[in-house]
């Protein structure tokens, strides 16, 4: 399937000095060989047809191929950087540059060989590329939660005009762990789409909604955890310094408190 990216509305098209950096990039990306996806407003754009400004272009890639898109480019003469070799790296040329992203910052949604089985795709500056999936898309989308980004719109917007492609059971496997956040943008968007709740599959609901009714009967967790700390760090910062919660990733440290007072 092949997408249309609506460039040529002036509102999208960036300045021409980003353009041509962008263009450049773009194409030998893709005369590389090394495969990666299309992600961010661009992508939002070809799917939804919303349209803003962006202040860069967004790919994705595994870790492995990331580092060698980085090495493929430094070889033809660009500025590189592993911004933080947790989620994201950069091509650069100044102030304006293009992010490889291989990782979500603040919880383990790393991109793997299956982003890239039936990618869709779409043409940017000329070149034609592979989109991250809608539902991987969605994915990425679900825990960015930040006072100064959330992307809950981006996943409204997503299940409103792609919900027949999204992947619902592999969506819900990908949010296993955190299948409330699931629950939360569901009921997100029958909130703001009311007529179209339809677009959800009821299945998924019911047993989103059954998880709830079991968690209810069984007694509340011990640990007490901040998960906020996935959604925004700077946000959530307080519960941990001051109020005796604990990070969400799990510390094996913190389960033997009477072993640390042995060792020091």
């Amino acid at each position: 399937m092949k997408y249309q990216t609506p460039l040529e509305k002036s509102l999208y098209k960036p300045p021409p000095e980003r353009e041509e950096f962008y263009t450049e990039v773009v194409e030998l990306l893709a005369k590389s060989e090394f495969p990666f996806l299309l992600s961010g407003s661009y992508a939002l754009a070809a799917y939804t047809g919303i349209i803003r400004p962006t202040k860069d272009v967004d790919v994705f890639s595994t870790a492995g191929d990331c580092l060698k898109i980085l090495a493929y480019f430094k070889e033809h003469g660009y500025d590189v950087e592993i911004v933080d070799d947790r989620w994201l790296a950069r091509i650069t040329r100044g102030e304006i540059f293009v992010d490889v992203i291989f990782n979500m910052p603040t919880v383990s949604t790393h991109v793997t060989e299956d982003w890239f089985a039936n990618a869709p795709r779409t043409e940017i500056f000329g070149t034609e590329v592979r989109l991250v999936p809608p539902t991987e898309f969605v994915w990425s989308k679900m825990f960015v939660q930040d006072r100064h980004r959330y992307d809950g719109a981006d996943v409204a917007h997503m299940i409103l005009k792609r919900h027949e492609e999204i992947d619902w059971r592999r969506l819900l496997n990908h949010m296993e762990l955190h299948w409330e956040v699931l629950l939360i943008h569901l009921l997100n968007f029958r909130y703001i789409y009311p007529s179209e709740r339809d677009s959800v599959p009821q299945w998924l609901l019911d047993e989103l909604l059954n998880r709830i009714g079991v968690q209810n009967s069984i007694p509340a967790p011990g640990m007490k955890v901040c998960r906020g700390r996935i959604f925004s760090p700077r946000d959530y910062c307080t519960d941990v310094s001051d109020w005796g919660f604990s990070e969400p990733t799990g510390n094996l440290e913190e389960q033997y408190p009477e072993h640390n007072e042995e060792k020091a």
